[in-house]
């Protein structure tokens, strides 16, 4: 609103003198309405200033972001560190100080409660993408009425990826639902990758993947549409050490094979 009202009166300044009155004024009065104009210029500058400085004291993120090349104010939370701020971009996580001459990496622990803070916003950026990503292009085994819901990347060929799915409904059974997320480890133009593809591109999906992880041979030929490369990209964000990766709803992230009454349980006691 300031930031109109002070072009409308630099308007009104650059008009002075250039629009005819029906009466011509005296140059004292001229003079006198110019400086009158111009004093309220000045006012809505002041008025302009005192906003942005009420705006970055009311967000200090500004202030921190605009030490920092790139940086937006919505990326940066306070930590429990005077002068340490934390500086999200997607997935990854640092720390730089107030005045962004320094940043760090790892995890910030606090030790009294061992509370690892980095890991707690891992995990919602975690659940937030999962979240975002379409169940329609995840391969769902689940029970009639979960009790659990868990998202698994897989690769065809992996063993112990093999072993979990193998136990598929076992897990079923005790009330997980699994939505298999295609992630062939040695990443494009590899054989599991033409494997994940078919699977994809399969009529049956589901049936395809069981195929496909007996070590059976699909006779479907990749589509040139298909999901395998938007939940690789996903789990390359998730900087994945290897298949099986479980992701929990709340975002906690479990690499390998864990038998279904593990799982379980540990779904349970997270509860």
């Amino acid at each position: 609103m300031v930031a109109k009202r002070l072009i409308v009166l630099l308007a009104l300044c650059g008009a002075a003198g250039v629009i005819p009155a029906q009466q011509p004024q005296q140059p004292a009065q001229q003079l006198q309405q110019v400086q009158q104009q111009m004093q309220q210029v000045q006012q809505a500058i002041q008025q302009l200033q005192v906003q942005q400085a009420q705006q970055a004291k009311a967000d200090p993120r500004a202030e921190v972001a605009s030490h920092i090349s790139g940086a937006r104010p919505d990326e940066l939370r306070a930590t429990p560190i005077a002068g340490v701020w934390e500086l999200s971009r997607g997935l990854d996580i640092a720390y730089v100080t107030t005045d962004g001459k320094y940043a760090f990496t790892g995890d910030l622990v606090e030790l009294g409660s061992n509370n690892n803070i980095t890991e707690a916003h891992r995990r919602e950026l975690r659940a937030k993408a999962i979240a975002a990503f379409p169940e329609s292009e995840m391969l769902v085994f689940g029970p009639k009425d979960p009790k659990y819901t868990i998202t698994v990347f897989t690769d065809v060929d992996c063993p112990y990826c093999r072993k979990l799915h193998s136990q598929i409904a076992e897990y079923n059974h005790l009330g997980i639902r699994v939505r298999y997320l295609l992630y062939p480890r040695l990443g494009p133009n590899t054989e599991s990758w033409t494997k994940a593809e078919q699977v994809w591109c399969s009529a049956n999906r589901n049936e395809a993947l069981t195929h496909a992880k007996l070590g059976e041979a699909l006779k479907t030929k990749p589509c040139a549409t298909n999901g395998v490369a938007r939940s690789y990209a996903l789990g390359q964000d998730f900087q994945l050490q290897g298949t099986p990766a479980i992701v929990l709803a709340d975002g906690e992230l479990l690499s390998g094979y864990l038998p279904p009454e593990v799982l379980a349980k540990h779904l349970q006691e997270g509860r």
